[in-house]
C-alpha cells in the first residue's frame, strides 16, 4: 500500500511545469461545472504522516482553484460545547452545500489513527471507530456528499530530511511542529497503524488515495490529479446493501389501533396533578446532575392532536432560557443543499439544556414517504440513519424521548371545525390539513412502521391517546418526569 510512496518518487521541474498548466485549467473547469450542477458536495479528507507537507499542498490547491467555493475546515481536540455533543456534531454542523468543496483537517479519523498507532492498540476500539466512520460516510454518500480521502506518505528518511530542511530556514521553520520532530522515532508504529486505518475504511464510495509526499512537485501533482478525478466523477456511488435495506420480515404492529381513545381525566384531578408533575419537572431540570445531561423531546402526531398544548405545559415548568423549541416545516433552500439530517444536527442542545422539536427528523418516513416526495429507497434507509443519529445523541448524554399524540378521525374533524370558527386558531388550519385526512390510513401505516423500527431503549416512543387533551398532557409530563428522575 505504501511501497510507491516510500520509494519517494520525484517529478522533475520541467515535467511538473507541463502538468501544472493543464491541471490548473482542468481543475477550474471541473470546479465550475460542479458549481453549475450543484448536485453534490465534495469533501476532501486530509490525513497522513506528520511533516509530509499536507498544509502546503492544500494551500497550493486553493491557489489553483477558486478559493471562494472551497471551505477549509480544521479541527483540533474537542473543547467547550463540542464536548457536550456527539463527536460527529462539529463535522455535521460545518458541512458545505452542494456544488462546493470542503477540505477537512483533523477529521473524524483522528481517534482511529491515534488508537491504531498505539504500542498496544485495542482491536475492539479500532473496530468500533471504523464501524462508526463507515456508517457516517455511507450516510453522507447516500445524501449527495462525495468523499475522497488523501493519505500523505513518504519514507522515514525523507520525513526527517524535510523537517530538518524547513527548520534550517527561519521563513519555513514555523511549518515544523513538535509532533513532526517525534514522528521519525515512531515511524514504523505510525506506518503500521495507518495500514490498519486504510484497510478498515477504504471503500468505493469513500476511497483512500495515497499521495507520495517526499517531492513537492510529485505531491502537488498527485493531489491535483486525485481531486480532479473526484470532481469529474459522475453518477451515484454504490452503497453497501446492508445500509440501503431494512429487514422486510419485521412484523409491523398496529400500535395506534390498540390505544384507548376513551381515556379521560376530569378537570379537578387534572389541575391538581398538573401542578405536581410540573413541580417535579422543574426540580429535575434544575438539579445538579442535569448539568451533565441534556433532554431532547420529539413531538409527532396527527394534525390537531394537541402537540402545541402539550409543549406549552412542559415549558411552563421550565426556565425558558434553558429551552430551545424548534418547529419543523418544509426544508429551506439552504437545508435542501445538505444531507437531510443536517438541520437537526445543528439544533442539538448542549448539556443542561432542553431541545423540543415540534415535528422532527421523522418527517422523512412520514410526510415524505406518504406524499411520495422522495423515492422509496430513501425513506427505507432512513430508519437506520435515524437510529444511528439517536444512538449518538444518547451516547453523548442526551435523554431522548419521543411522543406520538394520537386522535381519532372524528375527534380531528371536530377540532378542525373549532379552529375554523376561532379567530385565535383559524391560522392553524390549512388546505394541507384537510388533504392529509384523505390519506389517514397511509399515515397510520407509516407511523406504525416508524415506531416498530425506531422504538429503542435509548430513544423510546410513547404513544399517547389525545382525544382528551388533559389526559394527553398529563401523560406526556409523567413520561418526561419519570424518565428524568430515573436517569438523574
Amino acid at each position: 500500500m505504501f511501497a510507491e510512496a516510500e520509494a519517494d518518487p520525484i517529478l522533475s521541474k520541467d515535467e511538473f511545469k507541463a502538468l501544472e498548466a493543464r491541471l490548473r485549467v482542468a481543475l477550474l473547469n471541473a470546479q465550475y461545472e460542479r458549481l453549475r450542477q450543484a448536485d453534490k458536495t465534495l469533501l476532501i479528507v486530509v490525513a497522513g504522516i506528520d511533516g509530509a507537507g499536507k498544509g502546503a499542498t492544500i494551500n497550493l490547491l486553493n491557489e489553483w482553484m477558486d478559493p471562494r467555493h472551497i471551505r477549509t475546515l480544521a479541527y483540533g481536540p474537542r473543547e467547550g460545547d463540542e464536548l457536550e455533543r456527539p463527536p460527529l456534531w462539529r463535522y455535521w454542523r460545518d458541512l458545505p452545500p452542494k456544488g462546493s468543496t470542503g477540505i477537512v483537517f483533523g477529521s473524524w479519523y483522528t481517534p482511529l489513527v491515534i488508537e491504531a498507532a498505539r504500542k498496544k492498540p485495542n482491536a475492539d476500539a479500532i473496530e468500533a471507530h471504523s464501524a462508526a466512520i463507515m456508517r457516517f460516510e455511507t450516510m453522507l454518500a447516500a445524501e449527495g456528499v462525495q468523499i475522497i480521502k488523501l493519505w500523505f506518505h513518504l519514507s522515514a528518511k525523507a520525513q526527517k530530511t524535510r523537517a530538518q530542511r524547513l527548520l534550517a530556514n527561519p521563513d519555513t521553520a514555523w511549518q515544523v511542529s513538535p509532533v513532526d520532530m517525534k514522528v521519525n522515532k515512531r515511524f514504523d508504529r505510525i506506518r503500521a497503524g495507518a495500514q490498519v486505518v486504510l484497510n478498515h475504511t477504504d471503500c468505493g464510495h469513500a476511497p483512500w488515495v495515497v499521495i507520495p509526499s517526499a517531492d513537492e512537485n510529485m505531491r502537488a501533482a498527485r493531489t491535483a490529479e486525485a481531486v480532479l478525478g473526484a470532481l469529474r466523477r459522475r453518477g451515484v456511488p454504490r452503497l453497501p446493501p446492508a445500509f440501503v435495506a431494512h429487514s422486510s420480515t419485521t412484523r409491523i404492529v398496529d400500535r395506534l389501533g390498540k390505544l384507548d381513545y376513551d381515556a379521560k381525566v376530569d378537570k379537578e384531578d387534572y389541575e391538581t396533578e398538573l401542578g405536581l408533575l410540573q413541580g417535579r419537572l422543574a426540580r429535575a431540570a434544575r438539579s445538579d446532575k442535569f448539568r451533565n445531561r441534556s433532554l431532547i423531546l420529539v413531538f409527532e402526531g396527527q394534525d390537531a392532536a394537541g402537540k402545541g398544548g402539550a409543549i406549552r405545559r412542559v415549558t411552563h415548568a421550565l426556565d425558558i432560557r434553558q429551552v430551545d423549541i424548534t418547529p419543523i416545516s418544509a426544508p429551506t433552500t439552504e437545508e435542501l443543499a445538505r444531507p437531510y439530517l443536517w438541520r437537526f444536527w445543528r439544533c442539538i442542545p448542549s448539556h443542561g439544556r432542553i431541545g423540543i422539536f415540534d415535528r422532527s427528523w421523522y418527517g422523512r418516513v412520514l410526510v415524505e414517504r406518504v406524499e411520495k416526495l422522495i423515492p422509496p429507497a430513501r425513506w427505507r434507509r432512513a430508519y437506520a440513519e435515524i437510529n444511528d443519529f439517536e444512538e449518538q445523541l444518547a451516547a453523548s448524554g442526551a435523554l431522548v424521548l419521543k411522543f406520538w399524540l394520537a386522535v381519532t378521525p372524528d375527534e380531528q374533524l371536530k377540532r378542525f371545525h373549532e379552529r375554523e370558527k376561532s379567530p385565535f386558531k383559524n391560522f392553524k388550519i390549512t388546505p394541507d390539513d384537510w388533504r392529509n385526512r384523505d390519506k389517514w390510513k397511509e399515515y397510520a401505516a407509516a407511523a406504525n412502521e416508524m415506531m416498530t423500527r425506531t422504538d429503542v431503549a435509548h430513544a423510546p416512543w410513547h404513544l399517547v391517546s389525545a382525544n382528551d387533551k388533559r389526559y394527553a398532557r398529563l401523560q406526556v409530563l409523567r413520561h418526561i418526569v419519570d424518565a428524568m428522575e430515573i436517569q438523574l
